[in-house]
């Protein structure tokens, strides 16, 4: 189920309050994304299935060797495929900046203004 414009204003908030207040945890958590290696996962899969081929076809003429071998190539075929990605890097200033562009820098956080309330209500204020 889609989310509404408000709670996508509110998630866009959080998530700048998040990059400006707690950078350190930004960097441990969300600092880098890996992309898909397309190219990798292709290759890896094909040669898994050599390998594997090679596997039956050590089977078939009973040769340990040509098995083992063909054992050898699939395992470096998957581990091929699952290897990660390219590194791209993320640019904290640039995402809580938001998509308007505008620095946030002055304005109070998400998280500081419903603190506010919650300390207005429990002044009786609210």
């Amino acid at each position: 189920m889609p989310l509404s414009e408000h709670e996508q204003r509110l998630l866009e908030e959080m998530e700048r309050s998040l990059y400006q207040n707690d950078a350190d945890f930004v960097a441990k958590v969300g600092g880098k994304r890996a992309r898909p290696a397309y190219r990798s996962i292709v290759l890896g899969v094909l040669v898994a299935v050599v390998g594997v081929a090679v596997l039956v076809t050590g089977v078939f003429v009973q040769l340990p060797i040509v098995g083992i071998l063909g054992f050898v190539v699939m395992f470096a075929g998957v581990l091929l495929a699952i290897a990660p990605g390219k590194r791209v890097a993320i640019d904290p200033d640039a995402a809580a900046a938001g998509k308007s562009g505008k620095p946030t820098r002055g304005q109070p956080g998400f998280m500081d203004r419903m603190n506010d309330r919650w300390d207005k209500r429990q002044d009786g204020q609210g």
